[in-house]
C-alpha cells in the first residue's frame, strides 16, 4: 500500500497543472445541475407516497374535500368583534376572501348559514347581513347566537369575542404546488396589508396549512442566506488562525466551494427538491470536508518546518494521509448514506447529498488541493516545535495516567449511557419553526386568542348508502363527539349531528326542548335533503358528508399537543369507538398532525436498521483497511460511545427526542470515525514500521496527528454549532446534539482510546510488524 501512496503522491505533483484544469472542467459540468434544484413548499414531502398515514389522509380527502386551508384571523384593537364597524369589516374580508386563488369555500361568522323557522318554513341565511345597519338589539342577538352555536364557538369565535377568524378551504391543482402556494400567499398578504391600511384599528394574522407550507421554503431561504455565509466566514477565520497559511487557506476554501457546488449540482441532476432539511447540506459538507484538507495541510506544513521543500512536503503529506483520509471519507459517506433508510424523504436527500459532497471533497483534497499548493507560492513556516509541544505533553500525560484514565472514562461513559432511557420520543411539530418565522408568530397568536392549528379527522362510516340518517348511527356519532369534547386539549369538535339537532329544533317551531337528534330515519333524511337544497354554492356539506350519504367527517381541533399526547388521544378514541359504537365503522384517525405524530416512531425503527447496516459495513471496512480484526473491533468503542454519551446528556438536560434527532446516531457514526481512523493509522504506523511499544506508539500518534485532530474537531464543533442557530428546529437540534457528540468523540479519542490500546496491546509490544512507511 505504501508504494501506491508514494507513487500517487508523486503523480499528483508531477501532473499538477493538468489536475487543476480537469478538476475545474468536471466541477463546472457537475455544478451546472444546480439550475435543476427547486424549493418545495408542501409539508407532504416529509412523507413518502407509501406512508400509511399519508395514504389514509389522501383517501379521506378524496372522500370529502382537500384539507389545505388558510386561516385569516381578524383582531380588532378595541377588543370586541360584535360591533357594526368590525362586523362590516369582516363582511368585506369574507367577500374578498372568495377571490383568493384556488379558494372553494369561505367560512366566517358573517356568512355562517343560520337556520330558523318562520311558521312552516325553514329559513337559511347569513348570520350577519348589512352589519353597518344593525341595531343594538340585533347585535346582541347575533352575538348570543354565535356564542351558543357549537359549530362556531371554539372555532371561529371565543367566549371573550375579542378575535374572530375566517376559514378558507383551498383546492390546489397540484401541477406546481410551490408556485400555487406562492400565488395564494401573495394574494393573502396583500389583502391583509390593504385591510390594515384601510382600517388602522384592525390587525390581521395569517395561519393554516397553506401558510405552514410556505413556512418551509421561508425557513430554507433563511438558512441558505444566513448559515452558509456565516459558516464560510468562520471556517476561513479558523483555518487562517489554526493553520496559519494564506495559500493553504485559499486552496482549502476553493476545495470546499467546489465540493458543495458539485454535490448540489449532482442533487439537481438526480431531481432532489430543496427542503429545510436538505438545505443545510452545504453547511454540513463545508464542516466535514475541512477535516480532510486540514490533515493534509498540517502534515505538509510540519514537513516544511522540518526542512523539506514544498513538493517533498506535499508528497510526504499525501503519502501518510492518503489511506486514513480515504478510510475516513468512506466511513463518513456510509454513515450519511444510512439516512436513506429513513421514512422521511428529506432526510434521505440530506444523507445522499452530504455523502456525495464528502466523496467529492476526498477526491479534491488528495488531488486539487496539493496541485493548487504546488503551483502557488507558499511561505516556509518558521521552524518551531511549539505547535507540537502541547500534544507531546498530552501524550505523556495519557501514557503516565493510562489506568486511572481508563477507569475514570469508563465510569463516565457508563453513567452517561445509563441516562439514555430518560429520553422520550416526543415532538411538537409546530415548534419546528422558530418564532422569527412569521407563520409561527401568527399561529401562536391564533392559538392564544382563537383556536388551534392541529386537526384530527375521523371518517365515520355507516356501512350503507344513506346510512348517516340512521338514528342509531347519529346517536353514536353524537356520543363520540361529546366524549371527545371532554378529553384533554380539545378546543373544538365539528360534527354534522349539531346541524341535525338544530334542524330538528327549527322544524319544531324553534322549541328549545326539540334541540336533539330526530328519532326517525326518514325524518332525518328529509331534514338533510331540505337543508342541502337551501344552502348557497360553496357552503354545502360536501366537506362533512360523502356523496352517497354513507359516511360523515368528524373534525377535532386540539391545542398544540405533543406527538405522545396525539397518539394517546387517537388510541383512546379507537378504543372508545370499538366499545361504544357498534353502528360505526370508523377509519383510523387521519390528518396532518396524525401524519407528523406517527412519522417519528416509524423513522426511529427504520433508522435503527440503517444504523445497524452502517455499523456492520464500517466495522468490516475498518478491519480490512487497518489489517487487524482486533484493532478494527477496538475502534468501535470510541466510535459508538460518543453518540451514546451525547444522548445520555440529552436525557439529563432535555429528555425529549424529536424527529430530527433520530438521524444523529447514523450521521455522527461516520463523522466520529474520522478522528479514530487518523489516530489508529498513526499508532499502527509506529507499531508496524518503527517497532515502537504501545506506549511510545501512542506518544507518536499524539505528536504527529494530535494537533490535526484537535483542529478538525474544533472546526466540526463550530460548524455544527452554527447549524444549531437554524430557525428550523429540526436542523437546530440536530446541529446542537451533533456538536455535543463530536466534543465527546475527541475526548474519547484522546482519553479513552489510547489507554484502551495500551491495555490490550501492552503485553505484546513487539509482534506487530507491517509495511506502513515511516513518517
Amino acid at each position: 500500500m505504501h508504494q501506491f501512496e508514494a507513487a500517487f503522491a508523486h503523480w499528483v505533483i508531477r501532473n499538477r497543472w493538468g489536475i487543476v484544469a480537469v478538476a475545474i472542467v468536471l466541477l463546472v459540468i457537475a455544478a451546472a445541475g444546480i439550475r435543476h434544484l427547486h424549493f418545495t413548499s408542501s409539508y407532504r414531502v416529509y412523507f413518502g407516497p407509501d406512508n400509511p398515514q399519508r395514504v389514509a389522509f389522501e383517501e379521506l380527502e378524496n372522500t370529502y374535500v382537500k384539507n389545505d386551508n388558510l386561516i385569516i384571523v381578524v383582531a380588532p384593537e378595541d377588543g370586541e368583534v360584535f360591533t357594526r364597524e368590525n362586523l362590516s369589516i369582516i363582511e368585506e374580508v369574507t367577500k374578498r376572501a372568495w377571490q383568493i386563488p384556488y379558494a372553494n369555500r369561505v367560512d366566517s361568522i358573517t356568512n355562517f348559514q343560520y337556520t330558523e323557522a318562520e311558521q312552516d318554513n325553514l329559513i337559511i341565511r347569513d348570520l350577519v347581513r348589512n352589519a353597518a345597519k344593525l341595531s343594538n338589539t340585533e347585535l346582541t342577538r347575533i352575538k348570543q347566537i354565535a356564542l351558543n352555536e357549537p359549530l362556531l364557538r371554539g372555532s371561529l369565535i371565543r367566549e371573550n369575542t375579542r378575535v374572530t377568524g375566517l376559514f378558507i378551504n383551498i383546492q390546489l391543482p397540484g401541477e406546481d404546488e410551490t408556485a400555487e402556494n406562492a400565488e395564494i400567499i401573495g394574494f393573502a398578504r396583500k389583502l391583509a396589508a390593504e385591510i390594515e391600511d384601510r382600517y388602522p384599528g384592525i390587525r390581521i394574522y395569517l395561519t393554516g396549512m397553506v401558510m405552514m407550507n410556505n413556512a418551509f421554503p421561508e425557513a430554507t431561504v433563511a438558512d441558505l442566506t444566513s448559515l452558509i455565509p456565516l459558516s464560510f466566514a468562520l471556517m476561513i477565520v479558523l483555518l487562517g488562525v489554526l493553520v496559519g497559511s494564506f495559500v493553504s487557506t485559499l486552496s482549502t476554501v476553493l476545495v470546499l466551494a467546489f465540493s458543495i457546488a458539485g454535490a448540489l449540482g449532482l442533487a439537481g441532476y438526480i431531481g432532489f427538491p430543496l427542503t429545510p432539511v436538505s438545505a443545510v447540506a452545504p453547511t454540513i459538507i463545508l464542516t466535514i470536508s475541512i477535516a480532510n484538507c486540514v490533515h493534509i495541510l498540517v502534515s505538509f506544513l510540519r514537513g516544511m518546518r522540518h526542512h523539506l521543500n514544498k513538493h517533498e512536503a506535499l508528497e510526504e503529506s499525501l503519502r501518510i494521509n492518503l489511506q486514513p483520509v480515504f478510510i475516513a471519507s468512506i466511513t463518513t459517506a456510509i454513515g450519511f448514506l444510512s439516512l436513506n433508510f429513513s421514512e422521511v424523504p428529506p432526510f434521505q436527500h440530506l444523507g445522499t447529498i452530504v455523502a456525495l459532497g464528502v466523496l467529492i471533497s476526498f477526491v479534491l483534497a488528495v488531488s486539487l488541493l496539493p496541485a493548487l499548493i504546488a503551483v502557488l507560492p507558499v511561505r516556509t513556516p518558521e521552524q518551531t516545535e511549539d505547535d507540537d509541544s502541547t500534544m507531546v505533553r498530552l501524550g505523556d500525560f495519557v501514557v503516565r495516567h493510562r489506568d486511572p484514565l481508563l477507569w475514570g472514562m469508563s465510569i463516565i461513559v457508563i453513567v452517561l449511557i445509563a441516562n439514555v432511557p430518560r429520553n422520550e420520543l416526543n415532538d411538537v411539530f409546530l415548534h419546528w419553526f422558530d418564532k422569527t418565522i412569521q407563520f409561527r408568530a401568527d399561529t401562536d397568536f391564533t392559538l392564544d386568542n382563537l383556536t388551534g392549528l392541529y386537526r384530527t379527522e375521523y371518517s365515520l362510516r355507516s356501512g350503507e348508502s344513506g346510512g348517516i340518517s340512521n338514528p342509531e348511527f347519529q346517536y353514536e356519532v353524537e356520543a363520540f363527539a361529546n366524549w371527545m369534547r371532554q378529553q384533554h386539549g380539545i378546543l373544538h369538535v365539528r360534527t354534522f349531528t349539531d346541524i341535525m339537532k338544530r334542524l330538528n329544533k327549527n322544524l319544531h317551531e324553534d322549541a328549545d326542548a326539540m334541540y336533539r337528534l330526530p328519532g326517525e330515519r326518514d325524518l332525518a333524511a328529509q331534514y338533510l335533503l331540505l337543508y342541502e337544497m337551501s344552502l348557497p354554492y360553496g357552503l354545502d356539506l360536501n366537506n362533512q358528508v360523502n356523496v352517497d350519504k354513507s359516511s360523515v367527517r368528524l373534525t377535532v381541533t386540539t391545542d398544540t399537543l405533543s406527538t405522545k399526547e396525539i397518539l394517546a388521544l387517537n388510541a383512546s378514541a379507537a378504543t372508545w369507538l370499538d366499545a361504544n359504537a357498534p353502528h360505526i365503522d370508523a377509519l383510523p384517525a387521519s390528518g396532518t398532525i396524525v401524519m407528523f405524530a406517527n412519522i417519528g416512531h416509524r423513522n426511529v425503527k427504520a433508522l435503527l436498521a440503517g444504523t445497524t447496516v452502517a455499523l456492520v459495513l464500517i466495522s468490516l471496512f475498518l478491519i480490512i483497511a487497518l489489517r487487524s480484526a482486533k484493532i478494527g473491533l477496538v475502534s468501535l468503542i470510541p466510535n459508538l460511545v460518543p453518540a451514546a454519551m451525547g444522548f445520555g446528556l440529552w436525557g439529563i438536560f432535555v429528555g425529549e427526542v424529536g424527529l430530527s434527532l433520530s438521524i444523529v446516531i447514523g450521521m455522527t457514526l461516520g463523522v466520529v470515525v474520522d478522528d479514530t481512523v487518523h489516530f489508529l493509522s498513526k499508532y499502527l504506523r509506529a507499531r508496524r514500521e518503527q517497532g515502537l511499544s504501545s506506549q511510545d506508539a501512542v506518544r507518536y500518534a499524539f505528536r504527529t496527528v494530535g494537533r490535526a485532530l484537535l483542529i478538525t474537531s474544533i472546526i466540526l464543533i463550530v460548524g455544527f454549532s452554527v447549524l444549531a442557530q437554524s430557525s428550523f428546529a429540526t436542523n437546530g437540534d440536530m446541529g446542537l446534539l451533533t456538536a455535543i457528540v463530536i466534543t465527546l468523540a475527541i475526548v474519547a479519542d484522546f482519553l479513552l482510546l489510547p489507554p484502551l490500546l495500551m491495555k490490550i496491546e501492552g503485553k505484546d509490544d513487539t509482534n506487530l510488524r507491517g509495511s506502513v512507511p515511516r513518517s
